[in-house]
């Protein structure tokens, strides 16, 4: 945030490091979510709250719904924040109102449509599509299966869901055309659009599963790339590069790679450690990564230097 590196922990606190030195907020009795938003950061709780941390060091709680698990948090157009508690999913506008949508199961995820107030949400059986500031039916998008997970590309052709069952569905948004992803050994937990929304990297392999986007029917009949391979080791986190189409690709074994789509070739940013990778990020000039392990390890690596 403001090219100032913020470290999200389990235990609800946020580490904050610059020129001053370490700083941390305690935000949360347990933190569950976490989702930039320009220069702040919201998270979601344990203790049921919604917070918004901004990067000079303030913080302001933005909801509260008692005891409740937030179990996702997302940054929307004009201000607006969302955030999913169970079968609720919230939307809180700029002037503090909130609105809550019920769903019939549970709400695994939610993301923002890049343009205008649209909210996605990832389900059972497929992924519903709400415009909050309005009362108009929702479109529902189906596929069965649970769907755990849900990003729509920066130009807003796409919304793709991840999966119980190893696998991505996606839908063409002009026609809600059906995508498949399949084929990988373990869940993808992660998922990360590149610059201009012409690839989407993700998790779940042993090297980062790459599709590309940017054919007239998105991925269908087409082969991702696959970036990074290393034996066995799934890559468990990715983070595409915000200028160019480079991916960093986190690692379980704690070893962190960027590859370049156009070639494939690797450069190994941090070699292996004691635990899984479990976060990347780019500041927006793209020349620092910062990471975070399974065990509380984090840190900065400095591509320019």
């Amino acid at each position: 945030m403001n090219d100032i590196p913020h470290f999200a922990l389990a235990d609800g606190a946020v580490h904050r490091l610059d020129e001053t030195g370490h700083q941390t907020v305690e935000l949360h009795d347990g933190l569950l979510s976490a989702a930039k938003a320009g220069d702040t950061l919201l998270t979601g709780g344990e203790d049921g709250k919604v917070c918004a941390l901004k990067s000079d060091g303030s913080s302001e709680v933005l909801a509260q719904i008692g005891r409740k698990w937030i179990s996702s948090v997302a940054a929307g157009p004009q201000g607006i924040v969302g955030f999913a508690s169970g079968r609720i999913a919230y939307v809180r506008f700029a002037d503090g109102r909130i609105k809550e949508i019920q769903h019939p199961r549970t709400v695994e995820g939610i993301d923002f449509a890049p343009k205008g107030v649209r909210l996605g949400v990832a389900r059972y059986n497929g992924a519903t599509l709400h415009f909050p500031a309005t009362e108009g039916k929702p479109t529902e998008l189906e596929w069965e299966g649970p769907h755990i997970g849900i990003t729509f590309s920066p130009d807003g052709k796409y919304l793709v869901t991840s999966m119980q069952e190893n696998a991505l569905h996606g839908w063409r948004l002009q026609d809600t055309r059906h995508m498949q992803m399949a084929g990988y050994p373990a869940k993808v937990k992660s998922m990360s659009w590149s610059v201009k929304s012409r690839w989407l990297a993700t998790s779940g392999a042993p090297a980062a599963i790459v599709w590309p986007f940017h054919y007239k029917d998105g991925p269908m009949g087409k082969a991702p790339l696959e970036l990074g391979t290393r034996g066995t080791i799934l890559v468990t986190t990715v983070a595409c590069h915000p200028k160019e189409e480079v991916v960093a690709i986190g690692y379980a074994d704690g070893m962190i790679l960027a590859a370049r789509f156009e070639d494939s070739k690797e450069v190994v940013l941090r070699r292996a450690g004691r635990s899984a990778i479990t976060a990347l990020a780019w500041d927006d000039a793209g020349r620092r990564l910062a990471f975070g392990s399974e065990d509380g390890a984090c840190g900065i690596v400095d591509i320019a230097g």
